[in-house]
């Protein structure tokens, strides 16, 4: 079955409440995992970044917005009890080595490494060290990059991903998907960004094994990722039409079904 996973990142904007119903509405429209996303913000950006004026609810600067989106040590014990208790996986893109070694005090069954990450060989190869299923997004990459990445990953599951938000279908280019399995040897999966789940679903039906779709609880919602993300109703849609496709696309073999027999024998004149 296709894994699907609700990407929360920071579209709870630093609040724990927000952050539990956005985990509920994943789980309840059945999903298999939720994601966030994790730095080490005097790590990830220069301070020069961090003093660039950038109002928000947070205060006047980058690095208040930065500072203001990451959640607590506190706030991550409370979501992995709370995924634990509701059955539902839970992990994180790690933007840097710290934040790897933090996610990994709650053992996740695997690693997301972003797109903007890709070229990070160090944090790939720190990521890799920790054993478990890495999920690479390849947007903004060339392929001469992925290569290298896949290299020092060796075995993983490529995410192709359009990064912009959110994205046009006709820069989805969801083909990718098969040449990345024709070149790799590898499980390939797709990120979307874009409007709708009608490009997810197909991404499916090309081999796709595992989508990823932000999750909102409401679009309007202030925040840089909310226009790219799905709502519940929305999310709920997914996974249902995903289930469907799955059955829809069997197993290949073609055979006389047992309930084709009577059509058969009542329309074949010959």
């Amino acid at each position: 079955m296709t894994y699907v996973i609700a990407e929360i990142g920071i579209n709870h904007n630093g609040d724990l409440d927000t952050a539990v119903k956005l985990i509920n509405a994943a789980w309840e429209s059945g999903c298999d995992a939720v994601k966030f996303q994790k730095r080490t913000v005097e790590t990830v950006y220069t301070q020069e970044e961090l003093e660039k004026p950038r109002p928000s609810t947070f205060g006047n600067t980058n690095g208040d917005l930065k500072r203001g989106l990451e959640l607590s040590q506190d706030d991550y014990n409370a979501i992995n009890k709370h995924c634990r208790n509701l059955g539902i996986d839970w992990s994180a893109s790690c933007w840097d080595e710290d934040s790897v070694d933090f996610i990994e005090q709650y053992n996740p069954p695997w690693y997301k490494i972003a797109s903007a990450s890709l070229t990070d060989d160090g944090l790939l190869q720190h990521t890799s060290n920790k054993g478990k299923p890495i999920f690479l997004s390849t947007g903004m990459s060339t392929i001469g990059q992925i290569d290298h990445a896949v290299s020092i990953l060796g075995k993983c599951t490529l995410m192709h991903t359009v990064s912009t938000y959110p994205a046009d279908d006709e820069d989805l280019n969801l083909l990718v998907i098969q040449t990345l399995q024709r070149r790799y040897g590898l499980q390939v999966g797709y990120s979307g960004h874009e409007s709708g789940t009608l490009a997810s679903v197909v991404a499916v039906a090309l081999g796709a094994t595992v989508i990823e779709r932000h999750l909102t609880l409401d679009r309007k919602m202030w925040g840089s990722d909310q226009a790219a993300s799905l709502e519940p109703a929305e999310m709920r849609k997914l996974v249902d039409d995903i289930r469907m496709i799955e059955k829809a696309l069997g197993h290949g073999d073609k055979i006389l079904l047992d309930k084709e027999v009577p059509i058969m024998q009542k329309l074949r004149r010959k």
